[in-house]
């Protein structure tokens, strides 16, 4: 067993014999202690004894349940995926197929899709004897799917080793603050919340789990904040992992008197790019806010502010388990905690992985993004959109010529589009746009569109000379109408 779980499993019965009555995790309806929570994933443990081999998959909604079973599947040093509840039926299907998963455990809106793929009930599990066994890369702990730029996402495998060492830095760099109630908001298919209630584990706190629907959260953009603001303020949580558009609408609740900042003592935000003056805005009315930065290819956090090292309009200093350079035509480079290799590639054997961010760092180390060397962009939610495959959609479907799709740090995307008929009406337009809807999860489709006043042509060099749109030259030109009110 790996040092770093050795020490993550003895931490916790530490906890279970020095404080009997502590509440390790408190769900929907139950709670459990310390010795409890043990005592669940000793039970989970067993159950997956004589269970075909291979990667365990999770795609169960935010509880107790399923951190007992992430739990089991790490400490018996089984392979574990977690789906991230707002996966389109396609994401999963791409999932199960890649990982070559031979049990799942899941809620029943996934059941008829396991049935058509031989998958077999048993119990609790969904079972099937692979045909073929994935080779996962040597000390593969966890396959994490990002939201996908593409429709087919890559399977990032990460060790326990990486896995820990940056929870226990999480730990670390809350710990002034002392938080002892830490509310999961984000599913535990996102790596960053998942590692924020190991983190909380490790520090003796108790951890609240509640399903996602509870807290007023649907798929991976749609919020009730009404029902989040009030879990928020129910749960009397003191830390919390927020992307930029939750934290827009806390701090917003705060402003009009809607609720109190109250006991948040560590709010840690990041997955997309924070805008400067909402930081600003939050420090105004004494919100505790921390912004970092991360990728899955590196376990998730790199760098983050914390409190005694912060600087306004940088991502923090890199955290002590890695190290971060600066490449010579500015990207960022990372270096410890790296992924193992992704799925259905070769395993990753550079020391330094290139992250696709540019940046710098000040002469006192902290870490400033300048942008992103691909075309992808990240919504304020912080999913990834590459916006090449939503235009791909867009105009595969007969109707619709030309699409431009954006969506950088904003919580819906929007469209410029140019028909294949000149004269097709808004209506015409508005249904293609919802066929195309139906096929993508909802972070990565039009909430709202224009239609273009011209088409895109290489004669105002909105196009280049093979027809591929020029983004930044489409951006510039019609900048004022995707700022427009959206239809």
């Amino acid at each position: 067993m790996p040092h770093e779980l050795q020490q993550f499993r003895q931490r916790l019965g530490e906890y279970a014999a020095d404080h009997v009555e502590a509440v390790a995790v408190q769900g929907q309806t139950h709670r459990y202690t310390y010795q409890q929570l043990l005592g669940e994933v000793g039970l989970r443990t067993h159950a997956m004894h004589g269970q075909p081999a291979g990667a365990l998959v999770l795609a169960l909604d935010n509880g107790p349940d399923q951190l007992f079973w992430d739990l089991a599947a790490l400490f018996a040093e089984r392979p574990c995926v977690i789906v991230p509840s707002f996966f389109s039926a396609a994401q999963f299907d791409h999932c199960i197929n890649q990982s070559g998963a031979s049990v799942v455990l899941c809620t029943p809106r996934w059941a008829a899709q396991l049935a058509g793929k031989g998958f077999v009930e048993q119990g609790e599990f969904w079972v099937r004897e692979a045909s073929s066994r994935v080779a996962l890369p040597v000390g593969t702990a966890k396959v994490t799917y990002t939201s996908g730029s593409t429709g087919s996402p890559k399977g990032v495998c990460l060790s326990a080793g990486s896995l820990l060492r940056v929870a226990r830095e999480l730990e670390a760099a809350s710990r002034p603050t002392s938080p002892q109630r830490y509310l999961a908001v984000l599913p535990l298919g996102v790596l960053l919340e998942n590692l924020g209630v190991y983190a909380a584990l490790m520090a003796g706190a108790c951890v609240q789990l509640y399903p996602q629907e509870q807290l007023g959260m649907g798929g991976a953009s749609q919020v009730d904040f009404k029902r989040l603001l009030c879990a928020i303020a129910l749960s009397g949580a003191q830390s919390l992992i927020l992307v930029p558009q939750l934290l827009l609408g806390l701090v917003t609740a705060i402003e009009r008197g809607l609720m109190q900042v109250g006991q948040l003592r560590f709010v840690a935000v990041g997955g997309a790019r924070v805008s400067p003056s909402l930081l600003a805005r939050a420090q105004a009315v004494g919100l505790p806010v921390f912004e970092g930065y991360g990728l899955s290819e590196c376990a998730s956090v790199v760098a983050l502010n914390r409190p005694g090292a912060m600087r306004p309009g940088s991502v923090g200093k890199p955290l002590p388990h890695v190290q971060v350079r600066i490449a010579e035509d500015g990207e960022v480079l990372v270096a410890g905690s790296t992924l193992l290799g992704y799925l259905e590639d070769a395993p990753v054997t550079q020391a330094w992985w290139a992250t696709g961010d540019l940046g710098h760092l000040d002469a006192d180390g902290y870490l400033y993004l300048d942008g992103r060397k691909k075309h992808q962009f990240i919504t304020s939610f912080g999913r990834n959109v590459n916006p090449e495959w939503v235009e791909s959609e867009l105009t595969q479907g007969g109707v619709i010529a030309q699409a431009f799709v954006h969506g950088e740090a904003l919580p819906r995307n929007v469209a410029l589009l140019w028909p294949l008929d000149p004269n097709l009406s808004d209506l015409a337009i508005d249904q293609a746009v919802q066929r195309c809807n139906a096929q993508l999860p909802d972070y990565a489709q039009v909430h709202a569109w224009h239609r273009l006043p011209a088409p895109l042509s290489q004669q105002d060099e909105t196009l280049t000379a093979n027809g591929r749109p020029r983004r930044q030259a489409i951006f510039k030109r019609y900048q004022t109408l995707l700022s427009d009110p959206l239809k």
